[in-house]
C-alpha cells in the first residue's frame, strides 16, 4: 500500500506543470530598456524595466540592465549617499541571475559584467580592495565562459579590455598580479579580441556593438598609441551626441585628445538637455576645459557651472585651479590666488589632476603667464600659435630653472605635434640632460615621447632605451600615467 502511494505522488509530480526555467532573453523590450540606459534617459528605463519583469517575468536580463542604471548613477554623480544606498542591489541581483539557466552565455556573462561595473563605481570612492576582488571574480567568470561558450562574442568585448589593462601592468608587478589574482594579459591580445567583437558587429546584430567601440577607441587612444584611428573608429560609429549626452562625452574626450579642440567644443555646445537625462555636470567642466584651451573669454562660467552643479568631490580642485589660471590670463593676479587657495580647501585629492592643482596651491609659486599660455594653446591642439608665442623668447628671458626647463619642453612637444622631429628630439635631449635629476615631469615625458617618435620612425632598439628612461625616472608630478604609457609602449614592441 505505502508503495502504492509513493507511486502516485511520483507520477503526480512527474505530470504536475513545471515552472519554467529563467532565461536571458534580449527581447525587443529589452534591446529598447537597453538603449535607454546608455543614452541616460534613467526614468525611462526604470519604467520600461519595471512592465518588462511583469510581461517577461521568467527572463533576467532586466535585472542585469538594472545594474547598468546603478553603475551610472553612482559613477556620474559620485554621491556617496546614493553608492551606500545601491550597492546593497548588487548581491541581490547576483542571487537573480544565479537562478538562470547555466547553459545560457549570459548566465556567467551577466555575473561578470556586474562585478565590473561595480568595482568602477568603487574606485570612485577609493575601496580598492573590494574592487580589485571583484575585477578578480569577474575575470575568473568570464574565462570560465570563454571555455564553455568560445563563440560567444560578448565575453571578447569584456575579456579584451580587462587583458589590454592587465598589459600596461610593469614586468616587475605582474607576477603579483598573477600570482594574487591569476589574470594576465598584454595590450595586443585585449586589441585583437577587441578587433574581433568590431568586426562581427559589422556583419551581424550586436547589442553592445556601442560599448565595443567606445572600448576599442580608448584602448587605440590611450594605450596604442594611435590617436586618428581612435577618431576614425568613433566617428564611424552609430553614436548620436545630439541625443545621448555619453555619446557627447565620448566623441568630445576623443576629440580634445586628438587635436580637435574646435570640434570637441561644438559638440560640448550642442549636448543634449531635459529632464529625461540623468544630469552629466562633467560636460560643462569639459567645455570649460576645452574653452580654456582656446582661450575663449566665457570658459570660466562652465567652470563655476560645474561647481555650482556637481556634488561630487573629483575635478573640483582642478575647476578652481583652471578657474585661477583663467585670472592669471586676464592679467588678474589677485583672482588667481584667491582661486587657487580653494585648491586647498574643496574637493578631494585622489586623482592625478586634482593632486597636481592642490600641489601647485601648496607651492604658492604662480606660474609663468606665457608658459602656461602656450601650455593651455598646446593642449587645445592649437600649435601654430603656441609655437609663434614661445619662438619670441630665448631661455634667457626666464630666470628660473623651472621655466628654463619648461621652454625646452614646449618647444619640443609643440614640434612633435607639427611633425618636425629631428627638432624636437633636440629639445627632448635638452630637457632631459638639464632636468632628469629634477622632481618635474618634463625630462620623464620628454624620455616618453621620444620613445614614441622613434617607435613611429620603427628606430626600436632607440624607442626601446628611450621608454626605459622613461620608467626610470622619478617625477612627483604624472608619474603612474606617464609610466603606464611608456609601458604601453615596451609592450607594443614585444609584439
Amino acid at each position: 500500500m505505502a508503495f502504492r502511494l509513493h507511486m502516485i505522488l511520483l507520477v503526480l509530480f512527474m505530470s504536475a506543470p513545471c515552472s519554467a526555467q529563467h532565461n536571458f532573453d534580449f527581447s525587443t523590450e529589452a534591446e529598447e530598456a537597453y538603449d535607454l540606459v546608455l543614452s541616460l534617459q534613467l526614468e525611462e528605463a526604470k519604467e520600461k524595466i519595471a512592465i518588462l519583469k511583469q510581461s517577461e517575468p521568467d527572463n533576467l536580463i532586466p535585472y542585469f540592465i538594472e545594474n547598468y542604471i546603478d553603475f551610472f548613477t553612482v559613477f556620474i554623480s559620485e554621491d556617496v549617499t546614493a553608492f551606500k544606498k545601491l550597492e546593497k542591489n548588487k548581491d541581490r541581483r547576483l542571487q537573480q541571475i544565479k537562478r538562470g539557466n547555466s547553459d545560457s552565455p549570459y548566465y556567467y556573462y551577466c555575473q561578470a559584467e556586474i562585478n565590473l561595473q561595480w568595482a568602477l563605481a568603487r574606485l570612485k570612492f577609493e575601496q580598492y580592495f573590494n574592487a580589485f576582488n571583484e575585477v578578480k571574480s569577474a575575470y575568473k567568470l568570464l574565462n570560465k565562459n570563454e571555455k564553455k561558450f568560445p563563440d560567444f562574442i560578448a565575453n571578447k568585448k569584456s575579456l579584451g579590455i580587462l587583458h589590454a589593462i592587465i598589459g600596461t601592468v610593469p614586468d616587475n608587478y605582474q607576477w603579483g598580479v598573477k600570482l594574487l589574482s591569476g589574470m594576465s594579459g598584454s595590450i595586443q591580445q585585449g586589441k585583437d579580441e577587441i578587433e574581433t567583437v568590431i568586426k562581427y558587429a559589422q556583419i551581424n546584430d550586436f547589442i553592445f556593438e556601442e560599448e565595443a567601440l567606445v572600448m576599442y577607441s580608448f584602448l587605440l587612444l590611450h594605450l596604442n598609441n594611435q590617436r586618428e584611428e581612435a577618431w576614425r573608429i568613433i566617428k564611424s560609429g552609430k553614436l548620436d551626441p545630439e541625443t545621448n549626452p555619453l555619446a557627447c562625452f565620448v566623441l568630445a574626450n576623443v576629440a580634445m585628445h586628438t587635436g580637435r579642440n574646435d570640434e570637441a567644443i561644438d559638440l560640448l555646445m550642442s549636448k543634449p538637455s531635459g529632464n529625461q537625462y540623468f544630469k552629466f555636470h562633467y560636460l560643462d567642466y569639459l567645455l570649460g576645459l576645452a574653452k580654456l584651451s582656446r582661450t575663449d573669454d566665457d570658459a570660466d562660467v562652465y567652470f563655476k557651472k560645474y561647481l555650482d552643479n556637481f556634488q561630487g568631490v573629483n575635478y573640483i580642485k582642478e575647476a578652481y585651479q583652471k578657474l585661477a589660471w583663467f585670472e592669471l590670463l586676464n592679467d588678474n593676479k589677485t583672482g588667481y590666488e584667491n582661486y587657487i587657495q580653494k585648491c586647498l580647501t574643496e574637493g578631494d585629492a585622489v586623482i592625478g589632476g586634482d593632486k597636481n592643482a592642490r600641489k601647485e596651491a601648496k607651492s604658492k609659486v604662480i606660474p609663468d603667464p606665457i608658459l602656461l599660455r602656450a601650455r593651455i594653446l598646446f593642449d587645445g591642439g592649437y600649435y601654430e600659435r603656441a609655437f609663434d608665442l614661445l619662438n619670441a623668447f630665448s631661455p634667457t628671458f626666464f630666470p628660473e630653472k623651472k621655466n628654463q626647463l619648461e621652454l625646452d619642453y614646449r618647444l619640443g612637444r609643440i614640434c612633435h605635434k607639427r611633425k618636425h622631429f629631428k627638432e624636437a628630439l633636440e629639445f627632448y635631449q635638452n630637457t632631459i640632460e638639464k632636468g632628469h635629476s629634477d622632481s618635474y615631469y618634463f625630462a620623464c615625458n620628454a624620455a616618453l615621447q621620444q620613445g614614441l617618435i622613434y617607435e613611429s620612425l620603427n628606430q626600436l632598439d632607440h624607442a626601446k632605451k628611450a621608454y626605459h628612461l622613461c620608467l626610470s625616472l622619478k617625477p612627483d608630478e604624472y608619474k603612474s600615467g606617464l609610466h603606464q604609457q611608456a609601458k604601453a609602449g615596451l609592450n607594443r614592441l614585444k609584439g
